[in-house]
C-alpha cells in the first residue's frame, strides 16, 4: 500500500491528514478527559464518515486500472456521492456549542468543533479534486472532449456537485437521514427529497439551507482554486 501511495504521490497527503485526524481524536479525548463527559466525542465518527469519500476517490488514483472497470468505477463514485456530504456537515456541528457544559471554556469547544470541521472540510475537498482529475480522463477519451476548451467546465460541475452536497446536509441535520438509508429506506428518503422539489415554497428552510451552504462551500471551493492555481 505504502507503494502503491508514494507512486501515486499521495504519500505525504495521506500522512498529513492521518496527522491532522489523529490531532483533533487527541482533542476529543482530552476533553473527556477533564470534563468527565462524552460530549463531542460523536465528531469522530462524523469525521470518519468524511473520510469515506475521500478512501473512495483515493482508491480511483492510487489504482487506475480501476478506472477501466465500469463496474468499479460507478460503484466507488456512487459511495463518493452518498458520503459526500458527510465531509462539509461538520460544519453544522456547531449547533451544539449551545448544549456545551460549564466544564469547559467555550472557546475550547469552538476550536475543538472548528478543527474537526476543516478536516472533514479538506477529506471533501481533496476528493472532488480526484473526481475532477477522474471527470477529465474520461471527457478526453469521449465525444465530451470538446467540453475541455472551456477551462471553467470541469470547475462549474464541481460547484453544482456542491450545491447537492448542500441539499445532503440539510437532509442529514434536519430530517436526520444517513447515507446508507437509500439501501435501509429507500422509499421514505425519496417520498421526502421529493415532496420538496414538487411542493418547494412549503419548504423554504430546504431551499434556504441548500442555497447558503451551497454559496459558502463554492466561497471556500473557489477561494482554495484560487490558491492552488495562483501563479507566483
Amino acid at each position: 500500500m505504502i507503494a502503491q501511495l508514494k507512486q501515486a504521490k499521495r504519500f505525504n497527503e495521506t500522512l498529513l491528514l492521518l496527522f491532522f485526524s489523529s490531532f483533533c481524536l487527541v482533542l476529543s479525548i482530552y476533553r473527556v478527559a477533564i470534563s468527565a463527559t462524552p460530549t463531542f466525542l460523536f465528531l469522530n465518527w462524523n469525521l470518519f464518515l468524511a473520510f469515506i469519500p475521500w478512501a473512495a476517490s483515493s482508491l480511483l488514483i492510487i489504482y487506475p486500472k480501476l478506472q477501466q472497470k465500469k463496474i468499479a468505477v460507478i460503484s466507488l463514485l456512487g459511495v463518493w456521492l452518498l458520503f459526500f456530504p458527510n465531509a462539509p456537515y461538520i460544519l453544522t456541528d456547531l449547533f451544539h456549542l449551545r448544549y456545551a457544559t460549564s466544564t469547559m471554556p467555550m472557546w475550547f469547544d469552538l476550536l475543538l468543533i472548528l478543527s474537526f470541521a476543516w478536516v472533514g472540510l479538506i477529506f471533501g475537498f481533496m476528493s472532488l479534486w480526484d473526481i475532477e482529475k477522474i471527470l477529465k480522463k474520461y471527457l478526453i477519451k469521449s465525444r465530451l472532449k470538446w467540453l475541455l476548451k472551456y477551462r471553467l467546465s470541469i470547475p462549474i460541475f464541481s460547484s453544482v456537485l456542491l450545491f447537492i452536497g448542500s441539499f445532503g446536509i440539510y437532509l442529514g441535520r434536519y430530517l436526520r437521514w444517513n447515507s446508507w438509508d437509500i439501501m435501509q429506506e429507500p422509499l421514505a428518503l425519496i417520498y421526502d427529497i421529493g415532496d420538496r422539489f414538487i411542493n418547494p415554497f412549503s419548504h423554504p428552510r430546504t431551499w434556504g439551507v441548500t442555497l447558503l451552504m451551497g454559496l459558502f462551500l463554492n466561497l471556500v471551493y473557489w477561494s482554495l482554486r484560487l490558491i492552488k492555481y495562483r501563479k507566483h
